[in-house]
């Protein structure tokens, strides 16, 4: 999965303040890509409560970013 706010149709909006992706971003520098171990650890994480949810959702056909 490639986190990038730049292509989430959510971006600038309240789901950002409740979405994990942000703060995976913070000093990066730019989109990263996660693996499916990562993802799947960021989803368990979550439902657990412990860290907000990857709220992105990706505008147009799969232009990298997976939506979640």
């Amino acid at each position: 999965m490639i986190i990038d706010c730049d292509v989430c149709v959510m971006d600038g909006t309240g789901a950002c303040a409740d979405c994990i992706v942000p703060m995976l971003l913070t000093g990066s520098g730019g989109p990263i890509r996660i693996g499916d171990d990562e993802e799947r650890a960021i989803g368990a994480l979550s439902d657990a409560g412990l860290v907000s949810p990857i709220r992105l959702v990706a505008r147009g056909p799969a232009r990298g970013a997976a939506t979640a």
